[in-house]
């Protein structure tokens, strides 16, 4: 049954502070829902996800609910500023259709989103970081991301004491464009000589092995039999992939330093571009072994964000987009006390 409230609210003029309102104990100034309608909206919104139907449940309106969203997510941020962090991910998500980015900064250990920004840019990563307590930033331990410029610039300005650690699943995604580029410059040659062998095989070269099927392995051996430029790629892709499972970083140092160079002697320019990238970042490649974070939870996320856009049938606003996020995925504290 719905239920109003209505009282006359004392308020004494005071000559140096102008007008004020005593604080009434069922809600907060300026706010027409009490605290108790509040807790039930939110409790609503976070098993529905769909912000439409719950207002009209309530039978108040969208901007009404969205209001109440926002100050839950604020009332959130705010109460967990001098919680310390010791390791955060930073990723990009696609928001709208075309070359339309965020930046998602995770909590990798709470796991849980920290602030989503719009944008990729160096503004967007100083506004995550600015969102964060001196006390958290002072206390980073680690932050892991992929190669992307504007990230690691940003962790160098403001946690400069924290070891940047690249992520494991980007590297090896840099490893499989760079073997499925080699694999589509044969295939277009080979192509022109009749010669269909490379047909339908993208996925055999980007599978890991331990998931090939007998049909996949009967394919490799043909393949391998021919000697092609694909196949010595495909090598120095899978040679890498023991160095994460090297205990210490002095012997991740000594492997890194022979696969380099064949990689860089392999003729083959995608893998050579590749090998030059890691071998500049090696620094932050060492750190993976030290701290052991990625940014698995972050692609985790990508689809519990990808089904609350789904939802909501989709956003055409950063803000409410924003809101959603940590509404659902931050872990906040957002309940009225």
């Amino acid at each position: 049954m719905e239920t109003y409230i209505h009282c006359h609210i004392p308020r004494i003029t005071c000559p140096c502070h102008g007008v004020k309102t005593i604080q009434i104990e069922w809600a907060d100034e300026k706010v027409r829902f009490t605290y108790l309608f509040e807790r039930l909206a939110i409790q609503m919104l976070q098993m529905s996800a769909n912000r439409s139907q719950t207002a009209k449940i309530l039978r108040i309106s969208w901007d009404e609910i969205n209001r109440i969203m926002l100050r839950a997510v604020d009332r959130g941020l705010s109460r967990r500023q001098d919680e310390v962090i010791p390791s955060i991910g930073m990723d990009e998500k696609n928001f709208l259709a075309g070359h339309s980015y965020v930046t998602v900064m995770t909590d990798n250990q709470g796991k849980r989103v920290i602030d989503v920004a719009e944008n990729r840019d160096e503004n967007a990563v100083d506004t995550l970081w600015l969102g964060l307590s001196d006390k958290q930033r002072e206390n980073f331990q680690s932050v892991c991301m992929d190669f992307w410029k504007a990230y690691i610039s940003g962790a160098r300005r403001h946690a400069p004491q924290a070891d940047i650690v690249f992520d494991r699943f980007h590297v090896t995604k840099h490893l499989n464009e760079a073997v499925d580029k080699v694999r589509k410059k044969e295939h277009r040659e080979l192509c022109r000589q009749k010669n269909t062998s490379l047909s339908n095989t993208k996925y055999l070269w980007l599978k890991n092995p331990n998931s090939w099927t007998e049909k996949d392995r009967d394919r490799y051996a043909v393949l391998a039999d021919n000697q092609l430029p694909v196949g010595r790629a495909w090598n120095r892709k899978e040679l890498f992939r023991e160095f994460w499972s090297l205990e210490t970083i002095n012997e991740a140092g000594v492997f890194f330093k022979p696969w380099y160079f064949s990689a860089t002697h392999s003729r083959l320019k995608p893998v050579i571009e590749i090998a030059k990238m890691l071998n500049r970042h090696l620094e932050g490649l060492l750190a993976w072994i030290k701290h052991h974070v990625s940014n698995g939870l972050v692609e985790g996320f990508n689809s519990k964000i990808q089904q609350i856009k789904s939802i909501a049938r989709g956003f055409r606003d950063f803000k409410n987009y924003r809101i959603a996020i940590p509404f659902h995925l931050g872990g906040l504290d957002m309940i009225l006390h």
